[in-house]
């Protein structure tokens, strides 16, 4: 039987055989754990701190002297009245009487330096819808933002 030997030189391929072959590289875990150990203690110091005292601020307060009775904010309720039969039905803002000319404009006053802009409107049972849509939208051009509603027999707290 004839063997075959590798000439010396060639290029072969090394394999280790056997337990006494050579080990590869291997990475040194004690300068990592130096690290981790380093950033726990960063970390543990850092959410220790004292977060209590962020930005001190100095609100303005108002003269002892000086008190300022609220503005009343009542509910605005914007009621739309049958009158005469073939005639305009009658406007009244929170019962005061208002013409249909006058009406955007006294809205306006109401709702100029309001902060909530809400206004309910109540209709007669006899009165076309035509003239409450005309109410709506006269008081949306005045301000109003929100419009609600209201049904005979409903009456609103701060009327």
């Amino acid at each position: 039987m004839q063997t075959r030997a590798w000439p010396t030189g060639a290029n072969s391929m090394a394999f280790a055989m056997g337990g006494g072959g050579g080990r590869g590289p291997q990475i040194n875990v004690t300068p990592l754990i130096d690290v981790l150990l380093t950033l726990i203690v960063v970390f543990m110091l850092v959410v220790s701190m004292d977060m209590e005292h962020g930005e001190m601020v100095q609100i303005p307060q108002p003269a002892k002297d000086q008190m300022t009775a609220p503005d009343p904010e009542s509910t605005v309720v914007i009621e739309v009245m049958r009158t005469a039969k073939g005639a305009p039905p009658g406007v009244k803002i929170n019962h005061e009487d208002v013409r249909w000319e006058d009406l955007e404009f006294r809205l306006g006053q109401i709702y100029l330096k309001r902060g909530e802009k809400v206004a309910f409107v109540r209709g007669d049972a006899e009165v076309d819808f035509l003239y409450i849509a005309d109410v709506i939208d006269r008081a949306h051009r005045a301000g109003v933002q929100r419009v609600g509603l209201l049904t005979q027999g409903r009456e609103v707290a701060g009327e």
